[in-house]
């Protein structure tokens, strides 16, 4: 069963994913490179960094747990990734980079002991840290299971050559791709010939437009079926070109038809066997010049295209139906790529730094599934999942895959906001597909989320405001929730607490009146409660039906039984 797991990477690949179990993984770290370079320099002694990741911002600095990772690196890492942890700590310093490179270092070792053999490993980076990283990996696969580092070119042009600012600008981001053995799972894959190639290599047309060049039927060495004479014959009028003499028996020359042998010049051999040669005479994709020697004749439209390169540069970033406004987001298309290049049919994809679960998502959509898992630190981002599989696929936890380490009741909940109410936060919003206002700490004017509904004669956008109290509630805070909807102009409140609701509350909820949809013809009310308990057990919000919720699902779902590409898809919903 495909698995969404809440948590640490570290501790679910400890505790839950077995040695050699994956077939693929595909990891894109967080790390802010937008910060300055510089700063991730600064010693720990020094004036504090500006946090390096949303997510993982109590994480990415030198202190205890980046302490114990290099330590426990030490202890139990082989002898070469040692030597190169401490040598990297040696040029570094202890700062927030090693604290970075060390985090890192003790997940990947855990990410080579799951991979199968035949398995590989994409690392999504830039340019920050992406030399630092290869000498990480190249410790623990060792420098000879480098497979490539390929390019992604993200966007034509980048702010940071705005005025004053001075350096070129970074429009590529970076994925090193290292295998576990020599005996890695490989699908070649294509890319379409551009115009531009068609006219340099393929610059005949025949009658009825159809591009080919011509290549050489030999070899400079022999196999199989090489050593044989080739007949040909012209007409002894008017031709000057030969043509295949596919007769069963070599003619001699008579009035009407020159004959002759011909064969490999001297030192080379037929690439092709007698019967290939025939049957390619027989399709007409044999062409003899003056000399009688044949030549291939190779069309564009029976050849798979440009085998595809360490630049890709086709690939646009998320947009449109794709962007769910998670700031590191990748495109579906690149991770299709990945996807279908280095994995097979239900292979099991791994995804330790999960995001909004673009490969997740990419896996569950190509022909006959891979099967899935997603791992990530933040209930934002194990919500967002939820909601884009939901979307996408009609998926619904419980029933389509799991989802470990979510509070299942009361004691949980309780538990995790003792632990991060921020966190606790994130997660009572996915119980309803809410939008986080904010990622980051601080005021939030009394909205922690928001969703969107379509109502009236134009079916415009209307605003419905989340809020979310894990600690005591009153009576108080229903009545600021009015304030903030006429602040918002927004008809629908909805108030999710972890705490039973005094009677005061409900009454003060009850005040708020009624907001009537044109389109559905009904009432609403326009303030509602529920406690997470009740969230848990399946009673919902009353509220008007929401768009798109599984327009989109359709859509991919009559993609199944074919290996369409994401770019294909993109395509067709553009249009549809």
């Amino acid at each position: 069963m495909n698995i969404l797991y809440y948590g640490d990477n570290l501790e679910i690949l400890r505790r839950y994913v077995n040695d050699e179990s994956v077939d693929l993984i595909y990891l894109d770290p967080p790390f802010n490179s937008n910060a300055s370079y510089n700063i991730l320099f600064k010693e720990s002694t020094g004036e504090a960094s500006a946090a390096q990741i949303k997510a993982f911002e109590d994480t990415w600095h030198w202190g205890d747990d980046a302490e114990w990772a290099f330590h426990e690196i030490v202890q139990h890492a082989p002898t070469q990734v040692v030597d190169m942890i401490r040598a990297l700590r040696g040029f570094v310093g202890r700062n927030d980079m090693m604290a970075y490179l060390a985090m890192m270092t003790i997940r990947l070792q855990e990410l080579h002991r799951v991979l199968k053999p035949t398995g590989s490993l994409y690392l999504h980076c830039d340019p920050t840290a992406s030399h630092y990283l290869k000498i990480v990996l190249d410790a623990i696969f060792g420098h000879a299971r480098f497979l490539n580092e390929v390019t992604w070119r993200r966007s034509s042009a980048h702010s940071d050559t705005k005025q004053g600012m001075r350096r070129y600008g970074n429009i590529r981001d970076i994925l090193l791709v290292y295998t576990k053995s020599a005996e890695y799972t490989w699908n070649p894959l294509y890319t379409p010939y551009t115009e531009e190639y068609l006219k340099s290599e393929y610059r005949h047309v025949t009658p009825d437009g159809r591009r080919y060049k011509e290549t050489d039927v030999t070899a400079a060495k022999p196999g199989g079926d090489t050593e044989y004479e080739w007949h040909v014959k012209r007409a002894r009028l008017n031709a000057r070109r030969w043509q295949a003499d596919l007769s069963d028996e070599y003619k001699s020359p008579n009035r009407d038809w020159v004959y002759k042998s011909v064969g490999p010049y001297k030192g080379r051999y037929w690439a092709y066997s007698k019967g290939n040669l025939v049957e390619f005479a027989k399709q007409g994709a044999l062409i003899h010049r003056e000399t009688g020697m044949p030549r291939l004749m190779q069309f564009s439209d029976t050849m798979p295209g440009i085998p595809l390169q360490n630049l890709w540069d086709d690939i646009p970033p998320a947009s449109g139906y794709e962007d769910f406004g998670y700031a590191t987001q990748k495109p579906l298309a690149l991770l299709d790529r990945i996807i279908r290049a280095s994995s097979n049919e239900g292979d099991l994809i791994l995804d330790p730094f999960c995001g909004c679960g673009t490969a997740v998502a990419a896996a569950h959509m190509l022909k006959k599934q891979r099967r899935w898992i997603g791992i990530d630190v933040t209930h934002l981002a194990v919500g967002l999942m939820k909601l884009r599989l939901n979307r996408l696929f009609g998926l619904e936890p419980g029933e389509d895959y799991e989802v470990i380490g979510e509070p299942a009741d009361a004691s949980g909940a309780k538990q995790l906001f003792e632990e991060d109410p921020y966190q606790f936060q994130y997660w009572a919003l996915s119980l309803v597909e809410a939008r986080p206002l904010q990622q980051k700490k601080g005021r939030d004017r009394g909205v922690d989320g928001t969703i969107y509904f379509l109502d009236g004669p134009r079916r415009s956008p209307h605003k419905i405001i989340v809020q979310v109290k894990g600690g005591h509630v009153a009576p108080s805070q229903v009545r600021d929730l009015k304030g903030v909807l006429d602040r918002e102009q927004a008809p629908l409140g909805l108030f999710i607490t972890r705490e039973l609701p005094t009677k005061e509350m409900e009454t003060e909820a009850a005040s708020a009146g009624f907001y009537h949809s044109d389109l559905m013809g009904r009432n609403y009310p326009k303030i509602q409660i529920r406690t997470v308990e009740q969230l848990l057990q399946g009673q919902r919000f009353n509220l008007p039906p929401r768009p798109l919720r599984f327009a989109q699902a359709q859509r991919v779902k009559t993609q199944e039984g074919t290996q369409t590409s994401m770019l294909e898809v993109g395509e067709a919903r553009a249009v549809s």
